[in-house]
């Protein structure tokens, strides 16, 4: 039992007990952002100590999908409903979401926990937010995540020259197998694809209107020998790069995947029990970023690949009533 909110509702015993949103908005000047800080009124108006100001948050009831709960949360604290809320670390005993609104946003307190709210640059949130470890993980962790929008759309054969060049740039070409060295090469490996001839439907990733990347999803099943391997043909497989350089290491990969899952994996499998991707044991950075997702990882095993190399891979599982809650009806 992980106890009971400050008016008395049950806590989900299991993780995330609960979920922070943290919101911001275009700012002028260097900062760029101002962050969304509550206050809260239990300690009275005047209170300026731990926990006197936070993001938008609250527990998890027992049972209640993890996704719905924070925009529960954040339309009963800021009165903000239909925004993109997107993951940010959902890997430890409180999720972390982040949520980009425009500027002109109208935040409505519709409960009585807090008495106030205020708009703040990133310095000034994080020294209002305490303890400071609470500050690092709200506004610290958001704040290293570029504003930008996501896209995802069909790839054409117009893209085979881009997924060529984003397959040689070294930090793809060390995890990803040889499928397309030249355009002729794409054409074999991902024509079919694209032809209707193979189920895999394959995506490509822009950021703020410019191609970076691709994607690919296929229910597991319609490949009968990963299937026998994995044990999972229900699941729905993913694989994924950022093929520009420019954008490794600036912490994309996370919102970019989440953005994938939701909005282009979930409504075209509703019935599916879970998501799947089997990163390279070694591939620290891939593993990670499913770790923030929620994934959890499991089995590991050897994959044979089509250039005849055999890797170990881990698997990695996400629930997805548990993330998004149940299927439609």
């Amino acid at each position: 039992m992980a106890g009971t909110t400050w008016d008395g509702l049950e806590i989900a015993a299991d993780h995330p007990h609960g979920s922070t949103v943290v919101v911001r908005r275009p700012a002028a000047g260097p900062a760029g952002h101002e962050y969304l800080v509550l206050h809260r009124a239990s300690e009275g108006t005047g209170y300026e100590g731990d926990w006197a100001w936070t993001a938008p948050a609250g527990a998890r009831q027992p049972g209640e999908p993890v996704y719905p709960a924070a925009l529960r949360e954040l339309r009963e604290e800021a009165g903000l409903v239909d925004e993109d809320v997107w993951a940010v670390d959902l890997s430890g005993r409180w999720a972390v979401f982040g949520c980009d609104v425009p500027a002109a946003v109208e935040v409505t307190l519709h409960d009585a926990e807090h008495d106030r709210f205020e708009w703040l640059d990133a310095a000034a949130a994080a020294d209002r937010i305490l303890p400071a470890e609470v500050s690092r993980t709200q506004v610290g962790l958001l704040d290293t995540v570029p504003r930008a929008a996501i896209r995802f759309r069909p790839m054409t054969r117009a893209d085979f020259p881009d997924v060529v060049r984003w397959q040689a740039e070294p930090h793809v070409r060390r995890w990803w197998s040889d499928e397309a060295p030249d355009v002729a090469g794409a054409e074999r490996h991902y024509g079919p694809a694209l032809d209707g001839h193979d189920p895999t439907r394959m995506w490509v990733l822009e950021v703020d209107g410019r191609p970076v990347g691709f994607v690919q999803d296929y229910l597991i099943g319609d490949h009968p020998e990963y299937a026998a391997l994995m044990g999972r043909p229900d699941a729905v497989g993913f694989d994924y790069a950022i093929g520009d350089p420019a954008l490794v290491g600036r912490r994309l990969g996370t919102r970019m995947l989440w953005a994938f899952l939701r909005d282009v994996v979930r409504p075209h499998y509703p019935h599916a029990p879970s998501y799947y991707a089997a990163p390279d044991h070694r591939n620290a950075g891939s593993l990670r970023v499913l770790d923030k997702l929620g994934f959890r990882r499991g089995l590991w095993f050897d994959e044979p690949q089509p250039d005849g190399r055999v890797t170990t891979v881990v698997g990695c599982t996400l629930d997805a009533a548990r993330m998004f809650g149940p299927p439609p009806r």
